[in-house]
């Protein structure tokens, strides 16, 4: 399972948002740097969070956008406006469960309908290939082969054989999605996933999710108060 190509995008035009009720924009303490330095704040560079040199919460917006969290979901809509983009490598049977998630998401996904016979079937096509019997996986190559054999299969009997390697692809088959999606669908989803027994959701998302900007702060420390009852 891989993520990949990911990308974030929205604090600056969040937290100017997010500040419109109280028209508090003189309050803010965010900031455009980079390690070098910037105009705005040579003195405080080197404590604050780095993502991609562009961009840092400062304190005083940190401490009302976990104010706006912890008050509820209807006050903490700057997260519905922080956008993820991913492409995401994982087996059928995690995104079965994946697209439980549709509101605020969108995704495409590469194609078993136009080329799952395109390239050879081999363990490295499916999660946790050694699981599956060698024999079932030349199987499904010889379908493969057969299905787009023209010299020995008319048409309609390659139809008939893509039909049957369709069926009898097992869940584990790898497939690539690029993912788009917000702050507030990762809450929702590692509040309900992190002690998933699949490790897909439970080990190998949640560390991608750990792995993006300020997730500590908007992300996991919202759960933690969640299920303290704070």
């Amino acid at each position: 399972m891989k993520f990949e190509k990911t990308d974030v995008w929205g604090f600056k035009h969040v937290i100017r948002g997010m500040r419109n009720p109280l028209e508090s924009w003189n309050k803010s303490d965010s900031v455009f740097c980079s390690p070098d330095g910037c105009a705005m704040c040579e003195e405080d560079c080197e404590s604050l969070d780095w993502y991609e040199d562009s961009f840092a919460i400062g304190n005083a917006d940190m401490k009302l956008m976990k104010k706006l969290i912890s008050a509820g979901s209807e006050h903490r809509k700057f997260l519905r406006q922080i956008m993820v983009s991913v492409d995401i490598s994982a087996p059928i049977y995690f995104f079965k469960e994946f697209d439980t998630y549709r509101i605020g998401v969108t995704e495409n996904s590469t194609s078993t309908m136009h080329k799952l016979t395109s390239k050879p079937i081999t363990r490295n096509c499916f999660e946790c290939g050694d699981m599956i019997p060698k024999d079932y996986i030349e199987y499904l190559e010889t379908l493969r082969r057969m299905a787009i054999d023209e010299k020995e299969h008319d048409i309609q009997e390659r139809k008939a054989l893509w039909k049957k390697l369709i069926v009898n692809l097992p869940e584990s088959w790898i497939q690539t999605r690029t993912i788009t999606m917000n702050y507030e669908n990762l809450l929702n989803m590692v509040h309900q996933r992190m002690n998933h027994k699949l490790t897909e959701w439970s080990v190998d998302f949640i560390e991608w999710v750990k792995s993006l900007p300020y997730a500590d702060d908007l992300i996991f420390s919202a759960i933690e108060t969640r299920e303290n009852g704070k």
